[in-house]
């Protein structure tokens, strides 16, 4: 039982997430899924974005709670668990603050912006610098399980691609590829998230 609830919240969690930041990017005309952040699809002065927030902070909700419950049913390491929280924490809950803190028009850097800006950007700055951290070291212990090598693999190649783009997007944060190099950091963890998810639905400790 508690395996299938786990799978549920990731699952749902994540499709949320995707859903939304493909509705939001649709419904403004001119925006560009390469260019622009998904935050700017539910700024600040974006009509008809209220809904979108509520769906993000209903993710944000569901996927804190998968990566708080995911370690009662794997019962790997002490790194892992840990782990698990902090994602719950820096990507779970840091896309509740980020949908109750938008951006503004344009979702701009720097100090010279409201209070829900800075907020946002914080949060955001540390889902991106700690969640594909947590990935790689969840990878590398679930390598010492026989049981847990191909989701091993798995969280690796997430947890690299996500730091990867990461540092690209960090390189530049104003240039003309940051949706797409967003996309892929979110798209990364969010797939990795459904593996997880479909992974535990039948997994058994030994």
């Amino acid at each position: 039982m508690k395996n299938q609830v786990v799978c549920w919240l990731g699952l749902i969690g994540s499709v949320l997430f995707i859903g939304t930041s493909i509705i939001g990017g649709l419904q403004i005309e001119g925006y560009s899924f390469t260019r622009q952040y998904i935050s700017e699809s539910y700024a600040n002065g974006v009509p008809n974005t209220i809904y979108l927030r509520k769906i993000y902070f209903l993710s944000g909700a569901l996927l804190a709670s998968f990566g708080f419950l995911a370690p009662y049913v794997i019962k790997s390491s002490k790194p892992v668990t840990i782990s698990f929280v902090l994602f719950a924490i820096f990507y779970g809950l840091a896309t509740i603050v980020t949908s109750v803190f938008p951006c503004d028009l344009g979702c701009p850097a720097g100090f010279d912006v409201s209070a829900s800006q800075l907020i946002h950007n914080f949060s955001g700055f540390l889902t991106y610098a700690i969640v594909p951290l947590c990935l790689i070291v969840m990878g590398l212990r679930f390598k010492k399980q026989l049981t847990l090598a191909k989701l091993a693999m798995v969280t690796l190649v997430a947890g690299v691609l996500s730091l990867v783009f990461v540092i690209l997007l960090f390189k530049q944060p104003d240039g003309p590829y940051i949706g797409l190099f967003q996309r892929i950091i979110e798209g990364s963890i969010l797939i990795w998230v459904i593996y997880v998810s479909l992974f535990l639905k039948t997994y058994r400790h030994e």
